[in-house]
């Protein structure tokens, strides 16, 4: 009985131990579960800018188009205003998220033109002969030669001259009673351009000279060769066209919207095609009047001197002058990369100065003109506010996953959830900023752009039916562009630009009519310049040309392989009207 107690004793024991235990180290077990599940819920779950319905516990690429994933932020700014977007450290690294301290400059205006070299007008010279004859011997027979004042440039016979000799030899024998006569035939010979010492030779000789030679009465090169051996001239008559070229014009075209900022006096930095890795140094010594009705332009001259003859007539210059605005006051000046513009409203990214953490604010600013690379900001900006310069297309993305205003929506509101092929309404002008994307890609765009200026040209030719077949063209090579190429940002500005392409393409090819045709071709060469200038250059130089005229005289862009003037709007009603507003190459 005893044992049995004893056993009973131990059994209880161990059961009361195992009970304990269990509360124990239970209780601790489940603490541990629930600070991990805690642990997990402030994990940064990661998502795609274009497909916000994806959601990750890691960073990656998106399932869907293979886009880098973005963090998306659990904090709702409880201590900050609910209408920022704010980044985590990690966002703002991945995005590459630069920002800058606004403040003031003395703004300077860079006005790119392009231009040729060309002969000094002041140094063209007709070289005409003062005898009527026919030519025997040609001693210049090529353009391009270079001659020297007094060279012997051809021989001509001349039955008028062998005629004045011969009566200045009869004048000769009777000079002693009648001088004046023989004075006489001397003057005559004078009169057609003969010198003191051919005179005095002819005398001295004795003999009729049947051959005399026409001597250039100045030096240069020979820019036209208006004569042929055995032909007959008349006195007067031009023989050559010489120009020296010690001095050259360097004539720049300055367009309508560039004139203001052009004045004479203005110093002009320019560089030469055919002489690379080299500058010159002018000074704009006039400004054309009267502006090119066919170009759209005006020329302004600078006058250089021609050392060595390097700058040849004909060449081909890009030219630059930094022209400070009337108003010499220091006023705010921002990188064009921290603007983002749809045509109506133009938008910058502030940063909260009173926050240690990355929260953004859309901004809507008033711009002033165009300074080159920067903006002059009229209204919106303080100095000393701190704005995004890099990375604010990532900024505008993650704002609109948040449902935060935006440059797509201004009042916020749900984040989209998905791509927009052109289901929802568009903007004619997107967002323009500079975003770097890799050969591959642009090799993608090269067959877009292509298709593009084909159809362009068909337009140009006043071909309906080609053009529509055109635009059906474009459409297809848009669809075959592989939007995994395309990275970041990058991605994001494609799916976007995209969408507003296909729509407008689509719209075409339902066109009845030439006329509805162009106006849409308006917007698609919108955004395919909004494509250019913010992916970079293509393989090609591509020109952006100007019609002031075409939208109801609003004026319309498009682009060109050439910087000939093909009006697609007009087509041949008015096929040179336009001008070339920027070159990217």
């Amino acid at each position: 009985m005893k044992n049995r107690k004893t056993i009973y004793i131990a059994l209880s024991t161990l059961v009361v131990g195992l009970l304990l235990g269990w509360m124990i180290f239970g209780s601790a077990d489940r603490n541990t579960n629930a600070e991990q599940a805690h642990d997990h819920t402030e994990e940064t779950i990661w998502t795609c800018s274009m497909h916000p319905q994806i959601r990750m516990n890691e960073p990656g690429a998106c399932p869907l188009c293979g886009m880098d994933l973005i963090p998306l932020s659990s904090d709702a700014n409880e201590d900050g205003d609910p209408m920022e977007i704010r980044m985590s450290p990690t966002a703002m690294q991945l995005a590459n998220v630069q920002t800058s301290i606004v403040s003031k400059q003395k703004p300077i205006k860079e006005v790119r033109m392009n231009g040729k070299v060309k002969t000094d007008e002041r140094n063209v010279f007709s070289q005409s002969s003062h005898i009527p004859g026919r030519i025997e011997r040609l001693t210049v027979n090529f353009t391009g030669e270079s001659i020297q004042k007094g060279q012997v440039l051809a021989y001509i016979y001349s039955p008028e001259l062998i005629a004045a000799q011969e009566e200045l030899f009869e004048a000769q024998k009777i000079k002693e009673s009648q001088p004046s006569l023989f004075n006489a035939s001397k003057e005559k010979l004078r009169n057609w351009k003969l010198t003191e010492k051919q005179i005095n030779q002819i005398l001295s000789n004795g003999t009729i000279q049947e051959q005399f030679p026409i001597l250039a009465d100045v030096s240069g090169i020979v820019t036209d060769k208006k004569i042929n051996l055995g032909d007959y001239i008349l006195k007067g008559q031009s023989l050559y066209e010489i120009a020296d070229i010690s001095t050259v014009w360097i004539l720049f075209d300055v367009y309508e919207s560039d004139i203001p900022w052009v004045k004479q006096g203005d110093k002009v930095e320019f560089s030469v095609r055919a002489l690379p890795n080299e500058t010159f140094n002018g000074e704009i010594s006039f400004i054309d009047p009267v502006i090119n009705s066919v170009t759209r332009v005006a020329s302004a001259r600078v006058i250089i001197k021609n050392t060595g003859r390097r700058l040849k007539p004909d060449m081909f210059v890009q030219g630059v002058i930094k022209s400070r605005l009337e108003n010499d006051e220091e006023v705010i000046i921002v990188p064009k990369s921290a603007v983002m513009w749809t045509g109506e409203r133009s938008v910058v990214y502030v940063k909260n100065a009173t926050s240690d953490k990355m929260d953004f604010m859309m901004r809507i600013v008033t711009l002033g003109p165009s300074l080159g690379d920067s903006y002059l900001i009229k209204e919106g900006l303080e100095v000393d506010e701190e704005i995004a310069t890099n990375g604010t297309f990532s900024i505008d993305a993650a704002a609109q996953l948040a449902g935060k205003p935006s440059m797509m929506s201004p009042e916020g509101g749900a984040a989209n959830t998905g791509h927009n092929h052109g289901d929802s309404p568009q903007v004619q002008n997107t967002v323009t900023t500079d975003i770097s994307i890799s050969k591959k890609a642009k090799a993608e765009l090269a067959p877009v752009f292509g298709a593009y200026l084909n159809y362009k040209n068909h337009l140009v030719a006043d071909d309906f039916e080609s053009s529509l077949s055109g635009a059906k063209k474009m459409e297809s090579a848009l669809k075959k562009v592989d939007m995994k190429l395309f990275k970041g940002e990058a991605h994001d500005f494609w799916m976007k630009q995209s969408g507003l392409l296909s729509k407008d393409l689509q719209k075409a090819v339902d066109t009845k009519n030439i006329g509805d045709l162009r106006t849409l071709f308006k917007n698609t060469s919108d955004q395919m310049i909004v494509l250019l200038t913010t992916f970079g250059a293509m393989d090609q130089p591509l020109y952006i040309e100007h019609c002031p005229m075409a939208n109801n005289n609003k004026g319309a862009d498009w682009l060109s392989s050439s910087s000939d003037i093909e009006n697609p709007y007009y087509g041949a009603a008015m096929l040179k009207c336009g001008e070339v507003k920027e070159v990217i190459k």
